[in-house]
Formats: C-alpha cells, structure tokens, sequence
C-alpha cells in the first residue's frame, strides 16, 4: 500500500505541473502571427523579437528562431524553424513517461498485494492444522481485495491524466508546425513585397526626370 500511494502522489504532482506548464505554454496561434505580420510587413523586426521573446510558450520559440535569422533563404529558414521545433518536443513531453510508468506499475503492485494476502490466508490455514475459520483467513484476503482495489483506482486516473496530456502535447505540436510554416512564408513574402517597393521607387524616379528633360 505504501508503494501504491507514493505513484498517487508523484502522479497528482506530475499532473499538476504538466497542467500547469500547457496552460501557460498555450497561446492563440491566429491571432498573434497577426500581431506579428503588421510588424513584419513594415520591416520592424526588433519590436517583432520582442513581442516573441515576451511571448511564453514553445509556438513563440519557434517564431523568434525565424524572425532572428529573417534574411536567410528560404530553405535554411524551413531547416530553422524545423530544428528549433525538434528542440521543443522534449520539454513538452517532459514527465510524460512518468504517468505511463505508474499507469502500468500501480496494477502490478495491487496484484503484488493480491498475492501477499492470499500467502497470509494460507499462512493462517497452515497454523491452524489445515482447518481455519472466517476470521482467521480474513486478514488476508481482506489484504489482498484492498490492494488491488487501490492499485486499480490509483492506475485508472493517472492513465487518463497519460492520454490527456499526451492529447494536449500533440495538439501544441501540430500548432508549433503551423506557426514555423506560416512564419516562414510571412518572412518571405514581406521580403519579396519590399524588394518590388524598392525597385518601383527608381522607376518612378527615372521616369519623372525624362518628363523634366523633355519639357526642357
């Protein structure tokens, strides 16, 4: 029993703060990639890092990544912003193993019980030369009923509070994926938009000057 209540403790704590950390880490991904395109569009970057850095979460890591390294190709971006998605999984699935482990484990204790309180009613039996009443076999299997009924309760919500969570992280995945996509195309498109600004700027300029000359 001891052993079976020290996983219900770990897997409430565990629980708790992988709750806690997703909660925090979760941000929507619509709403601030536009934020962030109007920065972009007009070539502001350092508010743009700034407003990522500010911004918690692994979706906010990996658009920082991007927009620090905004001048690359587009290739070496998508590898970017690839890599430092890769680099966020392990602290989203940080623990995650932990709750599979007791979900598999506190069963086996429970049946661990189950098998100690069937030796003590045959213990019991063996004692009393073969012939053992209600009150003497009861001990025992009381012992074993009572920890497989604990192993089960304790092993039932932590491989919810698994799937769950495992849920979550996926979901997050998905959303860091689509950020590093959308980023990249931003990025890149901006740049293009800025590069036909600046070459229209030069025509226009030529073309007012051959005006000025032929009214001259």
């Amino acid at each position: 029993m001891w052993p079976i209540l020290v996983c219900s403790i770990i897997a409430v704590a565990v629980f708790a703060e992988r709750l806690f950390y997703l909660h925090r880490a979760t941000i929507h991904v619509g709403e601030f990639l536009k934020g962030l395109s109007n920065l972009v569009q007009r070539r502001n970057f350092a508010e743009a890092l700034h407003e990522s850095a500010g911004t918690p979460g692994p979706v906010a890591r990996v658009i920082h990544a991007a927009i620090l390294r905004h001048d690359m190709p587009r290739s070496e971006l998508r590898e970017i912003v690839q890599e430092a998605g890769q680099l966020e999984v392990p602290k989203l699935e940080r623990f995650l193993g932990v709750l599979a482990t007791i979900a598999f484990l506190a069963p086996l204790l429970g049946l661990l019980g189950t098998v100690a309180g069937m030796i003590d009613a045959f213990a019991a039996i063996g004692a009393h030369g073969g012939y053992a009443g209600v009150t003497e076999l009861s001990g025992g299997v009381y012992k074993s009923l009572l920890t497989t009924a604990a192993g089960l309760v304790v092993a039932t919500p932590t491989f919810l509070a698994y799937s769950y969570l495992s849920s979550r992280v996926n979901t997050m995945l998905h959303e860091v994926e689509r950020a590093g996509i959308e980023i990249v195309h931003l990025l890149k498109d901006s740049e293009a938009l800025s590069g036909i600004i600046n070459f229209q700027q030069p025509v226009e300029k030529t073309a007012a000057e051959r005006e000025a000359r032929l009214e001259r």
